[in-house]
């Protein structure tokens, strides 16, 4: 029986304003990915396959967590994330609404940015939502045909968009996903009758102690 372990990567450069200079952990985020790998080995976690994305904070997360022990490291794109500062920067230039430059600001914007990308309304972007979405479905079926468990290191974007079609989320619900899923959270599927079911949400066991509480990230 097929079962997929999706892993957000750990905390990014999170006062970046471009895709480029986002792409890089922090200090935290280096340390967010070596506390999963040891838990994932205390507990004797099993994998016969490993995926990640080809962004610099996918494969930082992957080594960080000694995922190579479970297999050769499967570098696929098709698990890099959605890009946030090109949607954003088009919704600035055909609304005039700023990228903002808060955390508050950019969970209140997200869901517009969303709806007007999935409605192929932003103009001069770097990645159709169509083709987006395509990527995502493509990927995941791939991987969820293979033998064996497989752990995938992603971004909260891609994962979110899982759940998007696994849940049948509307778009409200979909931005909500984006902003609720922690760095480092684990999120597990297990084939059933033909489906994916979603077994486990937003999992972080490996910071669920009083003196790791402030390494519980979203961005």
């Amino acid at each position: 029986m097929s079962q997929m372990m999706l892993v957000r990567h750990g905390q990014a450069n999170s006062g970046a304003r471009d895709e480029e200079s986002y792409d890089r952990l922090s200090d935290l985020g280096h340390q967010q990915a070596a506390w999963l790998g040891a838990y994932l080995r205390d507990t004797g976690q099993h994998f016969t396959r490993v995926y990640c994305g080809s962004m610099r904070r996918h494969q930082e997360t992957a080594q960080g967590m000694g995922a190579e022990q479970y297999g050769s490291l499967q570098i696929d794109a098709r698990l890099n994330e959605f890009p946030y500062f090109s949607l954003a920067q088009a919704y600035e230039r055909q609304t005039s609404e700023p990228i903002p430059m808060t955390r508050e600001g950019f969970a209140m914007q997200l869901e517009r940015v969303l709806a007007a990308w999935a409605a192929d309304e932003l103009e001069d972007i770097a990645e159709p939502f169509a083709d987006f979405a395509a990527r995502v479905d493509a990927v995941i079926q791939d991987i969820a045909s293979g033998d064996g468990p497989a752990l995938v290191v992603t971004s909260g974007g891609l994962i979110s968009t899982v759940l998007r079609t696994t849940l049948a989320l509307n778009t409200p619900a979909w931005a909500q996903m984006c902003l609720a899923i922690h760095n480092t959270s684990l999120h597990h599927w297990q084939a059933f009758m033909g489906r994916q079911l979603l077994t486990q949400f937003n999992s972080v066991p490996h910071l669920d102690t009083p003196e790791r509480r402030h390494a519980l990230t979203h961005l």
